[in-house]
């Protein structure tokens, strides 16, 4: 039907074209091709066309990244006959482009036959609703009837008792690339209790959307904690595989043990390219824009400034009653919502900035910090203890507190990040 079309439009064109033109032509010159031959060639650019869509969208399929999840022919043979333990949340899922049936990893182990026997738990819960902060009780999964040990309750990291029976613990969670965002730390204290009971550990690879860049202060050991346990800066520019390699390579466990790790990489993955989550990695990262901005913004959860949570733009923009509206002309007031029963300020009025449509930033920004703490009229209060938590030391507060430029305060970060980024070489898995 669409050759008969073509045909008689290509007559009707060239009847037009012979009738309007010149009078002493209105016939096809000998030397040149027929209508039959133009129908021809026609049908042949149009196939050229076809095939050169079809190349695009091969090389597209080709190029999008993989996440180990999806995957199965690479950690299927090391986890047949084995009793596991998933740690997982709402984020550990198989689908991606290429998959038509997306669903949870628990779910497709369980379809496939593996002997999963619980799973673990993180921040947020197996669901990902809880609050920041918020206790996460053990319980029973309702889909599968399978046990969830939370490790965001009366322990973060993996009892013996929990541990017992299983001959492996596979770890799939979506990072984001910040070393306060705590999955990291429970990566860290389930590869700590599986090293001391003798179980492997795998650890499934998925992307980091922060994963272009390195920066800030780099933590200092006396204030580690639960979102901060390593030495590393702000943003580490590493997925969640890679940084369980430095953990083990540099022997960051209890007393220097190294776990008994797999990782499975991803395909098609690069530090370079963006990555767009398809699931909310925690409540309050919503979306591409607040996962950018929150390596910057979270600085504010150590102030008596607001990031957004309870609203619909968390990470996204900050305020607080107290800065002043003419300089801080964006209002919003916070109320109860899903990752925030009890948000700061909780009906009050506040004015700040909104950076819902900032450019999307490639290195920490310090101005919006600044310049809140210089528009703040009670100093003193300002910051909390938790701001020492999150920066990894008390110089970042100070030197704020000192009226120091970002370019200065940047510029005492380059000899630790240098340092900090050829250790990280060392585990990388992508170029």
């Amino acid at each position: 039907m669409r050759l008969l079309f073509f045909k008689n439009t290509l007559l009707l064109t060239l009847f037009v074209a012979f009738s309007c033109g010149s009078t002493t032509t209105n016939t096809i010159p000998e030397n040149e091709s027929t209508l039959d031959d133009l129908i021809e060639a026609g049908v042949a650019v149009k196939e050229d066309a076809e095939r050169d869509i079809e190349r695009k969208k091969e090389a597209t399929l080709q190029n999008e990244i993989i996440v180990a999840a999806a995957l199965p022919q690479k950690y299927f043979p090391l986890l047949q006959g084995k009793r596991i333990a998933v740690v997982a949340n709402q984020t550990s899922r198989i689908g991606t482009k290429t998959i038509e049936n997306d669903m949870h990893l628990v779910d497709y182990l369980l379809k496939e036959k593996i002997n999963v026997q619980k799973v673990f738990a993180p921040e947020h819960g197996f669901r990902g609703t809880a609050d920041a902060g918020e206790l996460v009780k053990d319980g029973i999964d309702t889909a599968t009837g399978l046990p969830i040990i939370s490790l965001y309750g009366n322990n973060k990291k993996p009892t013996a008792a929990q541990l017992q029976g299983l001959d492996m613990v596979v770890f799939d969670i979506q990072d984001v690339g910040a070393r306060f965002y705590t999955y990291i730390s429970t990566l860290h204290y389930v590869m700590e209790a599986c090293a001391e009971a003798g179980i492997p550990v795998m650890v499934l690879d998925r992307p980091n959307p922060n994963g272009r860049y390195i920066d800030g202060p780099i933590l200092e050991p006396v204030y580690k904690s639960f979102v901060g346990m390593h030495p590393v800066p702000v943003v580490h520019g590493m997925t969640i595989a890679e940084y369980a390699q430095m953990i083990n390579g540099e022997k960051w466990l209890n007393i220097g043990i190294q776990c008994d790790l797999t990782v499975i990489p991803m395909d098609n993955y690069l530090h370079e390219k963006n990555y767009s989550l398809p699931v909310k990695p925690s409540p309050n990262l919503p979306n591409d824009q607040s996962i950018n901005l929150y390596p910057s913004l979270c600085f504010f959860e150590g102030t008596v400034v607001s990031a957004g949570r309870g609203t619909d733009k968390q990470f996204q923009i900050f305020g607080a009653p107290e800065l002043p509206s003419e300089k801080f002309t964006f209002q919003f007031t916070p109320q109860s919502n899903e990752g925030a029963k009890y948000p700061k300020f909780k009906g009050q009025l506040c004015n700040g900035r909104d950076l819902s449509e900032a450019p999307q930033l490639d290195k920490i920004n310090l101005e919006w910090l600044i310049e809140a703490y210089v528009g703040y009229g009670k100093k003193k209060e300002f910051f909390n203890d938790f701001f020492t938590n999150l920066a990894g030391t008390k110089k970042l507060q100070q030197q704020i507190e000192q009226g120091l430029a970002p370019a200065d305060i940047r510029a005492t970060w380059a000899e630790g990040l240098t340092t900090y980024d050829l250790m990280r070489k060392k585990y990388l898995l992508y170029e």
